[in-house]
């Protein structure tokens, strides 16, 4: 079996905690809903601080990278906003 995103990983062993995420032009701090792997397959869906937007995050086709979708608040479709570049857990009390 292949090896799991290492990227994705990360994300999935923060969750629930909040993480500080490098996407594309967006950064901030994002709490994921839902992680979950379908074999080497990441998806997950969540929300970032500083918006009311909600966002998706999976693994391509390849399992090379994590790709984020952005949908506004009372918008029917997703945008692509990017990939992950950077993980980081956030140290908050308030996630606990």
């Amino acid at each position: 079996m292949a090896d799991l995103n290492r990227t994705a990983k990360r994300m999935y062993n923060i969750h629930p905690h909040s993480m500080y995420l490098t996407v594309g032009d967006i950064e901030g701090t994002f709490t994921l809903r839902s992680a979950e792997f379908f074999q080497t397959e990441f998806q997950a869906e969540g929300t970032r601080k500083d918006d009311d937007a909600v966002y998706r995050f999976t693994t391509t086709e390849d399992n090379e990278t994590v790709i984020v979708g952005r949908q506004e608040a009372g918008e029917g479709g997703w945008t692509m906003v990017g990939e992950v570049e950077t993980v980081e857990r956030v140290d908050d009390e308030a996630d606990d």
